[in-house]
């Protein structure tokens, strides 16, 4: 399939969500895509992606949250453009172009969120669907509505035009240049408890369109759980699916991605790549550093809320899972800790090359991960504290299958530790990990 050959391994790059929110803007978009080129992209870091609510004019001046029934730029098909009020250059109809063009310049990609649907406002206006006698009111499922958002109807995909309005829609994301569309409200809707899955239909609908766009594009679906029942039918039509509702920067949610890892972890292959969601690390949540809710901004912290250690795990089970990265932090903030984090040569390339991985083991104290290396047929080995004090975590090869006697490289410290034939402890802090890499040298005499 084509669609697995343009995501060959996991997408890394960066969302403009966790710290911008519904209200990013130009200047932050491209300094993002700036610090990317200089910083990341050697280190296989491509996609600067824009996220929801760029059509919105207003979008985060009164709140930082959704505004109802908010107000947003189309075109006369229905179609939402970038808010000139936020993205200068799509002045004149050209839409994300001019950003796009420079993102390229960089040598990196670009991408954008949509919902999935057509905008009420196209609705209620009876505005034309490209190419056709129909209108967007006529494609329009008025029972098939977001519970966290209510920009859009979804689109009824047995009426005449739904196809087509998708086919529009992708068709101005390939004149302007996108290479990546994440597609919200879609992977599991919430809105039926019966049928979590219940978009399916549109899910098709929007792959057709992109494979006859005339453009590659990495299908992204949110938000999760996904259904691991609908395995074989995301895996047919996305490059990368939710496995979580939105994860952000609390141990809690970062526990419970060791079972949902477990559940996706046969589902791992290229071009389809279940998705932990972005990493809440580094200057997070700055839309929200001047709102004063009801407890006040002293509330609200703008920095990561993983201690190093939790980061290091989360950096460490991502990459042996091989899930798509996608930075959310504000990436000019970084501190050389953050940075090294995303940088790492030793991690990325088991993130990059792994193949196979499994949990090995898991129980309310530790963890342990293992894959395989599949160029040089070396095996990685993550261990994991889930403790919250200190402890020891150990493996005995046999556990992992093992023969022999290996040389063993901690890849987190960069240190090789000598030869081993029994097997892997490290000392770990409260929620920390360990990742090492093994080398077979052969029985023992």
């Amino acid at each position: 399939m084509k669609k697995n050959e343009i995501a060959l391994t996991p997408p890394m790059g960066w969302n403009s969500w966790d710290c911008y929110g519904n209200s990013v803007n130009e200047e932050q978009l491209l300094g993002n895509a700036q610090y990317m080129a200089d910083h990341l992209k050697e280190s296989g870091w491509e996609y600067v992606v824009c996220d929801i609510q760029w059509s919105e004019p207003n979008a985060g001046k009164e709140s930082p949250y959704y505004v109802p029934f908010a107000w947003l730029t189309l075109d006369e098909y229905g179609r939402q453009l970038p808010a000139v009020e936020r993205f200068p250059s799509a002045a004149g109809g050209k839409g994300f172009g001019p950003i796009a063009e420079k993102i390229h310049s960089l040598g990196l990609k670009f991408g954008i969120h949509i919902m999935r649907g057509v905008p009420r406002q196209a609705v209620h206006q009876h505005l034309p669907v490209l190419g056709t006698n129909t209108t967007c009111d006529k494609i329009a499922s008025a029972t098939s509505l977001c519970r966290w958002n209510t920009d859009m109807y979804g689109v009824d995909p047995s009426k005449e035009g739904a196809q087509a309005y998708y086919d529009s829609i992708f068709q101005l994301y390939a004149s302007w240049g996108v290479d990546f569309v994440k597609v919200d409200d879609i992977c599991n809707t919430n809105a039926y408890p019966a049928d979590p899955y219940s978009a399916e239909k549109e899910i098709e609908l929007i792959r057709k369109a992109i494979d006859k766009c005339g453009r590659d594009m990495v299908l992204s679906l949110s938000p999760g759980p996904a259904v691991i029942e609908k395995a074989w039918h995301l895996r047919q039509n996305a490059n990368m699916w939710r496995i979580t509702d939105d994860f952000w920067d609390r141990w809690d949610l970062l526990l419970a991605m060791f079972e949902r890892c477990e559940v996706w972890q046969r589902q791992v292959s290229p071009g389809c790549w279940p998705d932990c969601d972005m990493l809440p690390l580094g200057s997070i949540r700055l839309h929200l550093q001047d709102y004063t809710g009801p407890t006040g901004p002293e509330s609200i912290g703008t920095w990561t809320k993983f201690t190093q250690a939790e980061q290091i795990t989360l950096m460490s089970l991502w990459c042996i899972f091989r899930s798509p990265l996608m930075m959310g932090g504000e990436l000019r903030n970084n501190d050389d800790f953050t940075l090294s984090l995303l940088t790492n040569p030793e991690i990325l390339r088991m993130h990059r090359q792994g193949e196979e991985a499994r949990q090995v083991r898991r129980s309310a104290r530790s963890c342990v991960w293992q894959s395989r290396d599949w160029e040089d047929g070396s095996t990685y080995v993550a261990l994991f504290n889930l403790r919250d004090t200190p402890g020891e975590v150990t493996v005995y090869f046999h556990e992992l299958e093992l023969l022999g006697k290996y040389a063993v490289r901690d890849l987190w410290a960069h240190k090789d530790l000598g030869e081993e034939a029994e097997g892997l402890t490290a000392t770990l802090p409260a929620h920390g990990a360990a990742v090492y890499r093994l080398k077979w040298l052969g029985f023992e005499e």
